[in-house]
């Protein structure tokens, strides 16, 4: 067993069982995909540690335990299709490849798409499909989703992405301000949409049409936390 089979091991018992994450075939995920991959060589003996880290313009790989939880959230059984809002190192993006039947992914920096989509490639995820976009405004042509995931702070719940809820479907997000956020499922019913409040979190902000407006070249700059 490699550093990196014993980090992940550590991380497992230490970060997810001891804090609640139950779900069999979550933890599996955790357990399978290699984090140090999706984070500069120099910072891959912190992969499996207790926080996030920076991956490059400002956005951050989220620390494992909030990567778990909202995989957990989302309530995956294997047949679902998946939007990510915010592909930033792919980490996510892999272990949502692992529990769901296709998964499309947007993100805004360029700087991520191709790594993430190399580390797709490498990981033999050929249910991954992955582009540019404004986030917020979702992947109209791919819906309805029967989960979507977005991966940093909104001011509010982005209507657009309710829109492309299948029945049924979980949206996970955390919505606050720029710095602070709470983690909520929202899931969308006949009758309208019912709301979880899960936990306080810290992500960098969501930028776009529906989500935090900044100039031109700008980026989040509050790293997720919690």
């Amino acid at each position: 067993m490699s550093r990196f089979d014993l980090a992940r091991r550590r991380m497992l018992e230490g970060q997810l069982l001891s804090r609640g994450i139950k779900n069999a075939r979550v933890l599996a995920a955790m357990f399978k995909v290699p984090r140090h991959l999706f984070v500069e060589e120099a910072l891959q003996d912190q992969a499996y540690g207790d926080h996030a880290l920076p991956i490059g313009a400002r956005q951050t790989i989220s620390q494992p335990y909030m990567v778990a939880l909202m995989t957990e959230a989302l309530m995956l059984e294997g047949s679902e299709k998946v939007l990510e809002v915010g592909t930033g190192s792919g980490y996510q993006t892999a272990i949502l490849a692992e529990l769901a039947a296709q998964v499309y992914s947007l993100e805004r920096i360029d700087l991520f798409i191709e790594k993430a989509k190399a580390l797709m490639a490498q990981l033999q995820y050929d249910n991954v499909f992955i582009r540019c976009a404004d986030g917020t405004a979702g992947w109209k042509a791919e819906a309805p989703f029967n989960a979507i995931l977005v991966a940093a702070g909104a001011p509010e719940v982005p209507l657009s992405l309710v829109d492309q809820l299948a029945m049924g479907g979980r949206l996970v997000i955390p919505v606050g301000d720029r710095r602070t956020q709470v983690l909520k499922r929202i899931v969308k019913e006949r009758t309208g949409t019912s709301e979880t409040a899960i936990t306080p979190c810290a992500f960098v902000p969501l930028v776009g049409e529906a989500g935090w407006q900044y100039g031109k070249g700008e980026a989040g700059d509050q790293p997720e936390g919690f």
